[in-house]
């Protein structure tokens, strides 16, 4: 489909947002509550959101949409997302038989990451790796503007890998919801920083609290900074990613970009380490942004 008319909706588990991108720039930007636990009303606000934003401009546009969870390659229908109502559900099939069009449907990490590389910190750049630090720990992966899929349709998974280099002030070994101990997710993931702190403390409160000058929230964040920068060197060592873009809840951190950069060469396996570490550009509006650029074919 070829239309300067670009839509994305970001499907949440609260909200659901839908942008529609004129030759790149937005031209409208709404949310809507997504119903919870019922399907076909999901399905039915997604459609009257772009139903009404086409409705308003007096034209057409393509059509993306980010979701909490992946597309099976085998079967096509969601897994892995957090929606419990998607699961098993042909999410793409039933949005193209009631818009009459195709849609492109990516995991939100993946959006995150295509938006900022098509437009956002990561612009210009022939890879870019995205990251997100949030309630959970997810990442994705484009090159030369195109996200990079892979047959089991986890790529960028990098949160579900276990911290590399463990020592013992790391902690106890926890074990991550996925069934696997000590996955980055139970690191670096705002709860998982916040329980491992057992500073009784959630992440928002911890990062202020260090900044202030309490000497234990500072340990915690100086060995979030440390195992951030482990974590991102298993990944520099095996994609070799030109920019790292860092987005979710943790990203707002600024001690992250003054600390974890001096950091990296201790474990990239590199004489020197030219990988860019970047905040997003787009902040939260960055997910669905890049549903919206899922039609990036202008780019290629």
């Amino acid at each position: 489909m070829r239309t300067s008319l670009k839509l994305g909706i970001d499907l949440g588990g609260t909200k659901t947002e839908i942008i529609a991108l004129q030759d790149g720039q937005p031209v409208i930007r709404r949310r809507a509550q997504t119903p919870q636990g019922d399907y076909q009303k999901t399905v039915g606000l997604i459609a009257s959101l772009v139903e009404d934003c086409e409705r308003e401009l007096g034209q057409q546009g393509s059509l993306g949409v980010g979701i909490p969870g992946t597309r099976s390659p085998d079967h096509g229908c969601i897994k892995n997302a957090n929606s419990q109502c998607l699961i098993g559900q042909d999410l793409q099939a039933d949005l193209e038989q009631r818009l009459q069009r195709p849609v492109r449907l990516a995991n939100d990490a993946d959006c995150f990451t295509l938006s900022e590389a098509c437009d956002g910190a990561g612009a210009g750049a022939p890879s870019v790796f995205g990251v997100i630090l949030g309630t959970g720990v997810g990442g994705g992966l484009v090159v030369r503007q195109q996200l990079l899929g892979g047959p089991n349709a986890i790529t960028g998974e990098w949160g579900h890998n276990p911290l590399p280099w463990r020592r013992a002030d790391d902690g106890p070994v926890r074990r991550c919801y996925c069934g696997q101990n000590d996955c980055i997710e139970t690191f670096l993931s705002g709860p998982g920083w916040a329980a491992r702190s057992e500073l009784g403390l959630e992440a928002s409160t911890i990062v202020p609290a260090a900044q202030s000058g309490n000497s234990t929230a500072q340990q915690a964040l100086n060995r979030y900074c440390d195992q951030l920068a482990r974590g991102l060197a298993s990944v520099i060592n095996l994609i070799d990613p030109h920019v790292i873009v860092l987005g979710g809840g943790m990203s707002n951190t600024a001690e992250l970009y003054q600390q974890v950069v001096p950091l990296l060469p201790r474990y990239v396996f590199s004489d020197q380490v030219n990988t860019r570490l970047l905040p997003a550009k787009h902040g939260d509006s960055s997910g669905v942004r890049g549903a919206a650029w899922l039609w990036n074919d202008d780019l290629r």
